[in-house]
């Protein structure tokens, strides 16, 4: 991988692309700010023009009016004197200009106003105003006319001013608007680098307290970051913890057979054994060495189901298909009856119809390890039953015993690996304490729902609850 490559794959950093996004932002609201700003003013600034000229026009009208004459001279006395910027200009009604305060004498040159869009809207209606862009852009010049009624006849007084456009006053101000924006761009990045320390440090010291991640969440938008990574932490914690528990006890349970096969093989290799002893030591070894057989035969059964239940959300758990759980009852009964004989138990069945969409093979599984569970810890003389059937909420199955039953305080980790009520008695009896774990992962895989009802001396009852089809 080249580097190049190994850039592309770095995550982006979250304080360089806030601080970027904030000096963006605050330069494009800066821009649009002076934008405004100067649009604004240059509309108020045009406005009050308009308002002053129209002032001036018709307060030189009205004293022109009141006058004897009506003639250029007569108009020149009554100009004001202290705005040069202003362009009076005095028209006959047929447009010939009879005053022009810049042209001066020299009126013949000046062409007929006649076209002019303010005299023709003054004779019209009394008084215009109108505003004509220059052709460079940077000025516009704004006229207001009034109609005068003489007795020569009607003219028309039109008063005029230059006044700067918008592109105008930002040539004006460009040195100050470059440096506004260099001054506004050097707080936006203060004030940006300020603002992302402020928002990325709390986060930052997040991974320092991982154990109160979620009390000391700075964001309300990092709560359900916070939620999953204190999951993620306490389910790695406890899988780590049933690694080593299952480990310390794969090991305490292989090594109990294990020492006494090594003992027995030991005697009757050294001659220490006495020639009738051999046959009943080789049949305890044959029994711990099946022990350690069922024992190694449902811990790969558990390692199994566990990477089928891991890899469920990406594939099928396992085939499904359609069981009849009344066969299966039957069938399960049947391969029990010997072990059940033995452990003078009666063991017994009734079945209704049902089905679930399973595998076979692990229902199958899941009923003979609660059968053999509620044959292997009852007393002589006692009853196992086996039962299916379908309920409002869907199929069901269910094994119940009258033998020693659970504790209150134990019923909730009896389905855990390894996990004894009585070690003395599963000693005895021969049980690897997987069984019921084996039993959980199977209802697990079957999206199941295990109920437990047990007393002490009375007897336990399991009922698996399979969803409707």
């Amino acid at each position: 991988m080249t580097d190049e490559q190994q850039k592309e794959k770095r995550p982006l950093s979250m304080t360089r692309r806030y601080r970027r996004g904030l000096v963006i932002v605050g330069l494009l609201c800066m821009l649009a700010t002076l934008a405004a700003a100067t649009l604004l003013f240059q509309r108020s600034y045009t406005g009050r023009v308009d308002a002053y000229l129209g002032q001036v026009c018709d307060s030189v009208a009205a004293g022109y009016k009141a006058q004897t004459s009506h003639d250029a001279a007569t108009l020149a006395d009554l100009l004001p004197e202290n705005d040069a910027a202003l362009r009076f200009t005095l028209i006959d009604g047929d447009g010939t200009v009879l005053f022009d305060s810049e042209a001066g004498a020299d009126l013949a040159a000046l062409p007929s106003h006649a076209d002019r869009p303010e005299v023709i809207a003054a004779l019209a209606d009394g008084s215009a105003s109108v505003t004509r862009e220059s052709q460079t852009m940077q000025e516009e010049t704004h006229y207001y006319a009034r109609r005068i009624d003489t007795p020569d006849g009607v003219q028309v007084l039109r008063v005029g001013e230059d006044v700067a456009t918008l592109w105008g006053l930002s040539a004006d101000t460009l040195p100050l608007l470059c440096c506004a924006v260099v001054l506004i761009l050097l707080a936006t990045a203060v004030l940006a680098w300020w603002l992302t320390l402020r928002l990325v440090q709390p986060i930052n010291h997040l991974a320092e307290n991982l154990d109160t991640i979620e009390a000391d969440v700075p964001y309300e938008e990092l709560i359900p970051l916070a939620r999953t990574i204190q999951t993620d932490r306490k389910l790695r914690e406890d899988n780590e913890t049933m690694r080593r528990e299952f480990t310390a006890n794969v090991s305490h349970e292989l090594k109990t057979p294990l020492t006494s096969i090594s003992g027995y093989a030991e005697l009757i290799e050294t001659g220490m054994a006495k020639s009738a002893d051999v046959p009943t030591f080789a049949a305890r070894i044959h029994k711990e060495a099946q022990r350690m057989i069922a024992l190694v035969s449902d811990i790969l059964q558990l390692s199994e189901l566990d990477s089928t239940q891991a890899s469920q959300s990406r594939e099928k758990p396992v085939e499904v298909a359609p069981v009849d759980l009344a066969a299966l009852i039957k069938e399960t009964a049947q391969n029990m009856t010997v072990n059940a004989r033995k452990a003078y138990v009666t063991l017994q069945y009734n079945v209704q119809p049902a089905t679930v969409q399973g595998s076979k093979d692990l229902l199958t599984e899941l009923a003979t390890n609660l059968c053999d569970n509620a044959i292997r810890y009852n007393q002589p003389g006692g009853h196992v039953e086996l039962r299916c059937g379908t309920g409002p909420d869907g199929p069901w199955l269910q094994v119940e015993d009258n033998g020693i039953g659970i504790p209150q305080d134990s019923q909730a980790r009896v389905f855990e690996r390894f996990y004894r009520v009585d070690k003395s008695r599963s000693k005895a009896t021969g049980g690897t304490g997987l069984g019921l774990a084996i039993v959980k992962h199977i209802a697990l895989l079957h999206h199941a729902r295990i109920d437990l009802q047990s007393q002490v001396g009375s007897g336990t009852t399991i009922k698996v609850s399979f969803p409707k089809a």
